[in-house]
């Protein structure tokens, strides 16, 4: 049997799982602890700790209840069936260095005939040593099957239609935090070539409600590097199997940040509470840990997965049915 529940706690909603079969955790409902505000006003105090603390508010769109992961050993939901399917194709630019570079584009089902709608789009990022090809092999220990993830998700109902752009962002990619209002070399990337050359070429959403930014392991710094500083860019962020590496990138990353966190508006920036996901045997999982820790004390709602596994493609693909279930959801944005 597979335990979970969600609590809120000192203004910050904490998600925990006990494994089990499946190796997965979900988030449940469960009644406001002594001491924090229920449905109809403030707290009264008690034995919780809320004494005299305004109740956390509600996020700008509904809470998503987090759909359970994949078991371990499943591959059905990564099966090439006999749905309809997007396509894949590749798509040059250069750079604002000057350098070529190459993407892979995913088109969902229907895209060809559907001219007159815009769709969403996931930017995913690859890990270190790794290139934009990456999430569309089919190789189990070595490939990510994004297309299949979504084409089965797309046909049973559980994922919107969307535009998946997957970048090469080997050469760009770092574990250093830049300084605070100067873009690193993957942020001007996306900022100054990707995103324009997406939103020009494709019929996407192209505003920060149809953006998200997902990465692994070294690809997950660049949704923290590049997505955080840029709120105004993207509005939902997934970290899987990443955190900084040493006690001074940690800390740089956590003074950078240090207006964002205490922001009294910064949760209303995300549309889906900040997301990161780790194995119980992945060598990145101390190092989210001490990540999550710094939006945990800084009151940033989100969503912490532990999953049987380690540092690898079943975890991933894992991570990214998930999450995908949970992308954009629909709600109007909020006033500015």
């Amino acid at each position: 049997m597979k335990k979970t529940s969600t609590y809120v706690t000192n203004g910050v909603i904490a998600f925990l799982g006990i494994l089990g079969t499946a190796g997965s955790a979900i988030s449940q409902v469960a009644p406001a602890p002594v001491g924090v505000a229920g449905a109809s006003g403030a707290g009264r105090g008690g034995r919780g700790g809320g004494r005299g603390m305004a109740a956390p508010k509600k996020g700008v769109c509904p809470l998503p209840i987090l759909p359970a992961l994949p078991s371990d050993t499943d591959t059905a939901f990564y099966a090439k069936t006999g749905v309809p399917h997007g396509t894949v194709e590749a798509a040059s630019y250069r750079n604002y260095a000057g350098a070529d570079k190459r993407m892979q584009i995913y088109l969902p089902p229907g895209y060809a005939t559907a001219t007159n709608v815009r769709y969403p789009v996931l930017y995913l990022n690859h890990g270190g040593g790794g290139n934009d090809l990456d999430w569309t092999k089919v190789d189990q220990r070595q490939g990510g099957s994004a297309n299949f993830i979504l084409d089965n998700l797309i046909a049973a109902g559980k994922a919107k239609s969307m535009i998946i752009v997957m970048a090469d962002s080997s050469k760009c990619a770092s574990a250093t935090p830049s300084a605070p209002g100067k873009d690193d070399a993957c942020t001007q990337e996306y900022l100054r070539d990707i995103i324009p050359y997406v939103d020009a070429h494709y019929r996407t959403k192209a505003s920060r409600e149809g953006r998200a930014l997902a990465g692994l392991s070294m690809g997950g710094f660049v949704v923290m590097h590049t997505g955080l500083p840029h709120l105004d860019t993207f509005s939902e962020l997934y970290v899987y199997s990443s955190g900084h590496i040493n006690e001074a990138d940690l800390k740089t990353f956590e003074d950078n940040f240090q207006d964002f966190f205490k922001d009294p508006n910064t949760n209303d920036q995300f549309r889906v509470p900040y997301y990161m996901a780790a194995g119980e045997t992945d060598i990145a999982l101390k190092n989210g840990q001490k990540v999550m820790a710094i939006f945990n004390r800084n009151g940033i709602r989100n969503f912490w997965v532990l999953s049987t596994g380690g540092h690898e493609w079943p975890n991933w693909r894992r991570y990214l049915n998930q999450t995908a279930q949970i992308m954009f959801p629909d709600c109007d944005a909020p006033a500015k």
